[in-house]
């Protein structure tokens, strides 16, 4: 008897270390795959400021947190399902959908690039909040309709991290990255779209350092959506190039005997490979913007192809 007990408390602590290997596995898993989605991410947070601008102050909050969780079941209600079904029987499809989600992401970044060179007369749009309930209810449908978007290219970029893994594992590392990035990307907005708040709070204090402090953060809060949104454009070209850039090399796998697919990757690896080895202790960092100078490159390119392609078709643009 007591034999059979140890021989259960040894299964039953074989079991433990098993279950505590898959958690840390799943969450080494997501966190790689967190990373690679990252310039997504920067995006994501760039893009979704711009929702609560001119609302009242105490319904910023209140509709980050709406958006947040339309972007949580977006990730886990539709997306999710989509991309373990591609897993599981239709792997072969995630490159091309890669690919495509890439000239989308190069294209959004060359219409911002066109914004800054030619920008569009401003237009004096009633505030959200004076409009009324249904005006909100609206304009946070807008948000989570183009969070789809941006969800979808993250997840799929996830979904690639792990695609050699087991189903479990996809499944759970899936599910932490959708929840890790929707907790990032909306707590940070939630930061900065509070920061001027924050700011006139502190200015109202009777301390000098606190006023000057203040004022400080509310100054600068202009400067702060700036240059989120110039990083949010370089890592749309960046990462839409390097997905594009990745996906033609992976194509060329899938069409043996056409090696001029895989010249553009190849001579950007060997570029890097390069400049890594010739720099020493700095040549990784060095190796990295190499790559993502020439990968912006790339969105760069596509971008304005697509653009142009759009601008000569016959559709017409709402204002």
């Amino acid at each position: 008897m007591s034999a059979g007990l140890f021989a259960l408390l040894d299964d039953v602590a074989a079991i433990a270390k098993l279950a505590a290997a898959s958690v840390d596995d799943v969450g080494a898993a997501a966190g790689k795959a967190s990373a690679k989605a990252a310039g997504v991410v920067i995006d994501d947070t760039a893009v979704t400021p711009q929702y609560v601008h001119g609302i009242a102050a105490e319904r910023e909050v209140p509709i980050i947190k709406k958006i947040a969780f339309g972007s949580l079941r977006n990730k886990l209600l539709i997306i999710l399902p989509v991309a373990l079904i591609l897993a599981q029987w239709a792997p072969w499809a995630i490159t091309p959908i890669l690919m495509l989600g890439g000239a989308f992401l190069a294209f959004e970044g060359v219409e911002k690039v066109l914004e800054w060179v030619r920008p569009r007369e401003e237009t004096h749009e009633t505030p959200v909040v004076l409009e009324g309930p249904e005006a909100e209810k609206t304009m946070i449908a807008g948000a989570v309709r183009t969070d789809l978007i941006l969800s979808t290219e993250i997840m799929v970029i996830a979904l690639n991290e792990v695609i050699d893994q087991g189903f479990w594992m996809r499944l759970g590392a899936l599910v932490a990255v959708a929840f890790l990035i929707t907790i990032v990307v909306y707590g940070v907005v939630a930061l900065i779209v509070k920061m001027d708040d924050a700011g006139l709070s502190l200015s109202q204090r009777p301390g000098a350092f606190a006023q000057r402090l203040g004022l400080g953060m509310v100054s600068a809060m202009p400067k702060v959506l700036a240059v989120i949104s110039v990083v949010g454009t370089i890592a749309m070209l960046w990462v839409g190039g390097h997905l594009i850039l990745v996906g033609v090399h992976d194509v060329n796998g899938l069409a043996a005997g056409h090696p001029g697919w895989a010249w553009p990757y190849d001579t950007v690896h060997h570029l890097e490979e390069e400049v890594h080895h010739a720099l020493g202790a700095v040549g990784a960092a060095a190796a990295w913007l190499v790559n993502t100078f020439f990968s912006a490159l790339v969105g760069l390119i596509v971008g304005s192809v697509v653009v142009g392609v759009l601008h000569l078709l016959p559709i017409k643009k709402k204002h």
